[in-house]
């Protein structure tokens, strides 16, 4: 169909005309039945209107007058449907809209796995290094705040840390005597913070800012003071090289370094989320292998028995780490030992803690 009958209003009266309106290429032509041409609307400027269900009511996109044409021909009326772009009596136009939504919301959405996936870790190792100490141990406060939530003691009253009880004090005196062989030998440019935790499990962790908790049950588990100090000097080396400031930055993900930006460290969930992924972390095998080699220096440097210190991995990591090598978050235990031990030194060592001492340190937790 070319042409039909309409009904036009100029919108400055009120006067209904009956017109003929013809598709032309370009628009709509609408004239009087005699013939005397009215006015001309583009496709691209034509706009539906609510109307009653078998009319179809135009008006023009951006008019300020209430100019608009009806056509009451179902055929003439699916012509004009078919060929200006802002009518959609059929629902074609918005289905297509829909279908575009849908289309920017699936690649919105890849686009935010893949940034999360390659993005965030590959922003996250590139901000560690640049990252001012002050600004690391502001994030470590706040993410010790949390830590020390989530570890909390399960008996009401009793305190998370060790040592500060009467016959808990010789322990943390002995404690104090390894770290500061252990800092002595590696000259770290920050003083670490070291407490002994009312957790059974056989553990420690590094937080961000040079916070090293060492629980309850490595020191159970531990049969000298050497193993103790090579699990420290372990965490030292995750410290040294901010393995937990990435860990960190890489599981909470772009929240937690737009707080930063903004100078948030307490607020949301990004903290929290951060502290979960700290407890929880594996680290990769390159960190994990650093860490090693890390510790067996300082170990080295301090005149230690830096193979207890892969006796200790062997005893923690050995029933936790079956399988097949490829699945292996962390490098198999087996490996892990031989290498320590390969970097030991071939001089006599010196104990880290007499009897005395030894006996004192695992005593650390024997308070209420």
């Amino acid at each position: 169909m070319k042409s039909g009958p309409g009904i036009y209003f100029d919108g400055v009266t009120s006067a209904r005309r009956d017109v003929v309106v013809e598709l032309a290429p370009s628009g709509l032509q609408i004239s009087d039945r005699d013939g005397h041409m009215r006015t001309e609307w583009s496709y691209e400027e034509i706009e539906g209107l609510a109307a009653p269900e078998k009319i179809l009511r135009l008006g023009r996109r951006g008019s300020t007058t209430l100019e608009r044409l009806e056509i009451g021909d179902p055929a003439l009326a699916a012509e004009i449907d078919a060929r200006a772009i802002h009518v959609d009596r059929t629902g074609s136009l918005q289905r297509r809209q829909r279908l575009r939504v849908i289309g920017w919301s699936v690649a919105a959405t890849v686009s935010l796995l893949l940034v999360a996936w390659f993005g965030v870790p590959a922003i996250a190792t590139r901000l560690t290094p640049l990252l001012p100490a002050p600004l690391e141990d502001k994030l470590g406060d706040a993410v010790d705040m949390q830590v020390r939530g989530l570890l909390k003691t399960r008996k009401e009253g009793v305190p998370l840390d060790c040592g500060a009880a009467t016959v808990e004090m010789p322990g943390r005196v002995a404690l104090g005597k390894i770290v500061r062989r252990l800092e002595a030998a590696a000259g770290l440019a920050r003083p670490l913070r070291i407490d002994v935790v009312r957790q059974d499990a056989a553990n420690a962790i590094a937080l961000p800012g040079g916070h090293i908790y060492v629980f309850r049950g490595l020191i159970v588990k531990a049969d000298n003071a050497d193993e103790i100090a090579g699990v420290i000097a372990h965490e030292m080396g995750h410290v040294a090289h901010r393995d937990g400031t990435r860990a960190l930055l890489q599981g909470a993900g772009l929240s937690i370094l737009f707080g930063m930006l903004l100078g948030d460290f307490v607020g949301g969930g990004a903290v929290v989320l951060g502290a979960k992924t700290v407890l929880q972390s594996s680290y990769s095998r390159e960190a994990e292998t650093a860490a090693d080699m890390y510790g067996a220096d300082i170990m080295n440097r301090a005149g230690g028995n830096t193979r207890a210190m892969a006796a200790i991995i062997n005893k923690i990591g050995g029933a936790t780490e079956p399988g097949m090598k490829i699945l292996l978050d962390h490098p198999e235990t087996e490996a892990r030992v031989a290498a320590i031990n390969g970097l030991a030194a071939s001089r006599p060592s010196s104990a880290f803690l007499d009897a005395d001492e030894w006996a004192a340190l695992k005593q650390i937790c024997a308070g209420p």
